[in-house]
């Protein structure tokens, strides 16, 4: 018979053969509290030294909310529009062998290592009126550039790739097999991408969706060259920000960071709740 350890119990951690665990936990922490944490926790304590009543006053200025609004809107709409190309992106570079394919596959890249404004410039210039592609739109009364078309668009060039490398990895890990299986059991082409491909693919989708919703929402860069800028029209709120601080009004721009940031935090909160349903349903 043997006896139990006088020491057994409940623990913080199980056992591993792996050592390091309190190195790099604590490594883990003070990273993370020195690179994310103080800096929001400053943001937040400042925030709270203005007192309710100038806080709100400041949140509820109709330009902050227009300028919220504008990012929040814009940055949905293009990681909804990222999500469709994206996955299609991604479909033919997994699924399809053609010459220049793996130009195709770098170039996907290219928004993380161009600068942002450069990526700014270049769509200005090629959707301004008098841009290549801005002339051939006007007569259809199509204004890209100085307007919030033009921030999307900025936005679905910056935030395509989190997109395509997310559901990329997963769509190769999808057995041809299941699709011939289901085509032989008499399944349509729309059945099959919608009742067995997308499911397995949800949860990548979600995560793409919410890493290009979250940078857009950030976006700077490339935003303000083809915004235009124009309070109430086309001024998104980081370049609101900006403004303020260059008016040495802190308290407003402080007061518009913490709005950005409770909105974001709630925003992916409930992304993140949809992919963890998403998984347990899916697998």
């Amino acid at each position: 018979m043997t006896l139990a350890p006088a020491h057994a119990g409940w623990r913080f951690r199980q056992p591993s053969v792996i050592p390091g665990f309190g190195l790099t936990l604590g490594f883990s922490l003070a990273y993370l509290t020195l690179i994310i944490l103080i800096p929001l926790s400053g943001l937040i304590w400042r925030s709270a030294a203005l007192g309710w009543t100038d806080f709100w006053a400041l949140a509820t200025d109709r330009r902050t909310l227009k300028a919220l609004e504008i990012s929040f809107g814009t940055a949905f709409i293009a990681a909804a529009v990222n999500v469709v190309f994206g996955t299609l992106v991604a479909w033919v570079l997994v699924r399809y062998r053609f010459p220049g394919r793996r130009v195709v596959d770098a170039m996907v890249d290219l928004p993380f290592a161009l600068p942002t404004a450069v990526a700014g410039i270049a769509l200005t210039t090629l959707y301004a009126p008098t841009g290549w592609l801005g002339k051939l739109l006007m007569p259809l009364g199509l204004k890209v550039a100085y307007t919030p078309l033009g921030i999307v668009v900025a936005l679905v060039f910056i935030g395509l790739p989190f997109v395509v490398r997310t559901v990329q990895p997963i769509m190769e890990e999808l057995d041809k097999e299941v699709e011939e299986a289901a085509a032989t059991l008499g399944a349509s082409r729309f059945q099959i991408i919608t009742r067995v491909l997308l499911p397995s693919l949800a949860p990548a989708i979600i995560t793409g969706f919410s890493l290009a919703f979250a940078r857009g929402v950030g976006e700077y860069g490339s935003v303000i060259f083809i915004a235009g800028n124009l309070p109430y029209k086309s001024e998104i709120a980081p370049l609101l920000i900006v403004i303020r601080l260059e008016e040495y009004n802190y308290p407003a721009a402080t007061a518009i960071a913490a709005i950005m940031l409770a909105l974001s935090f709630a925003m992916l909160l409930v992304i993140n709740l949809v992919q963890t349903w998403s998984r347990k349903r899916y697998g």
